[in-house]
């Protein structure tokens, strides 16, 4: 296995000087003192996956691994679902809708895949083999009202059955539908006051049933619970783009630095100005911070990214980035 490694430790400075967050308090909150002594070393598996020669990637938005640590990653090509193993075999792969219209991509409780869809309009329920099992929303018809979205970004789904969607591009709006798919409550309009959103791009929730939210164009993550009451704002932390947790109730974040605009409160999204990994605990204390290698012409020397937007842990404690620019995902590992 070739592999190549890019120490954090020579970006030290670089992340203190543009990242506060990883070198000051959040909240009361100690980040945990990084040191050059300290900071992890990201490396990079050259050799994963095992691509089929006939597969074409595009803009990688979506990723995430199923209990059994298999690997889905969702491209803008066809097939626009890919299945891998983590010593990178691949397993099987189908198309969801459109493919330019791939974001993220989350597995159930029961292990059924659902995909979003933000050129269709819908989230999609597949079966583990890609048979669609469920559809949120009407392909093609973009609204806000109960049966429909516009451009919708995420889901998480609880162990109940229970589904919320960020929708997203064109709502800013969070919506909560039974196992079946029966509307039961919405919440969120666009703002940047407490509650309110200016894009809710990712979702995920924890054990306890809290629901999390990537306020992408706000720099913070929202929290709630089940029923759209808040319970905690985070900000000047990260702009987060996608989010996953893990069996260790731990909140992984992969996004850009809260930088911004000049003379404005607005801040800077496109094109993301650094890249950013965060790891934080269910309280918002952050754990790790760390940049990611951004390439200057796509897609770059592995383990470089550019727009690094999905983000997956497998067991082992592996993580796998997919990114839009560079338009592949990668697996690394940390080593400290």
């Amino acid at each position: 296995m070739r592999s190549i490694v890019y120490s954090s430790v020579l970006v030290l400075s670089f992340l203190f000087a543009f990242y506060p967050g990883c070198a000051h308090e959040q909240h009361g909150q100690p980040t945990g003192h990084l040191t050059a002594a300290n900071l992890p070393i990201l490396q990079v598996d050259t050799s994963w996956p095992e691509k089929p020669e006939s597969f074409e990637w595009a803009q990688m938005p979506g990723i995430t691994l199923d209990n059994e640590d298999q690997v889905y990653v969702f491209t803008r090509s066809s097939p626009a679902v890919q299945v891998y193993k983590t010593d990178g075999t691949f397993v099987r792969a189908w198309d969801s809708g459109d493919p330019n219209g791939a974001h993220f991509i989350r597995i159930g409780p029961k292990g059924n895949i659902w995909a979003a869809n933000i050129i269709d309009h819908v989230i999609r329920k597949h079966s583990p083999d890609g048979k669609v099992l469920l559809t949120l929303g009407q392909a093609g018809v973009a609204s806000a009202d109960r049966g429909h979205f516009n451009k919708p970004t995420d889901m998480a789904i609880l162990p109940s059955g229970d589904i919320f969607v960020t929708d997203g591009y064109g709502n800013r709006r969070v919506v909560h539908f039974d196992a079946n798919g029966k509307y039961i409550n919405e919440w969120g309009r666009e703002g940047n006051q407490p509650g309110q959103f200016a894009l809710p791009h990712s979702i995920v929730a924890d054990s306890k049933g809290r629901l999390y939210v990537a306020d992408r164009e706000n720099a913070r993550i929202q929290v709630f619970d089940t029923k759209g009451n808040l319970l905690a704002v985070w900000e000047n932390i990260v702009t987060p783009w996608g989010l996953c947790t893990t069996k260790d109730q731990e909140l992984w974040v992969c996004g850009a630095s809260c930088v911004k605009k000049e003379g404005t409160d607005e801040h800077i999204v496109l094109p993301p100005p650094d890249q950013v990994l965060v790891k934080l605990n269910l309280k918002g204390k952050v754990l790790l911070c760390m940049p990611l290698p951004k390439t200057k012409v796509p897609p770059g020397k592995p383990g470089e990214l550019d727009w690094v937007h999905g983000i997956g842990v497998d067991s082992k404690g592996n993580l796998y980035l997919g990114d839009i620019q560079g338009k592949r995902a990668q697996k690394f590992r940390l080593e400290k």
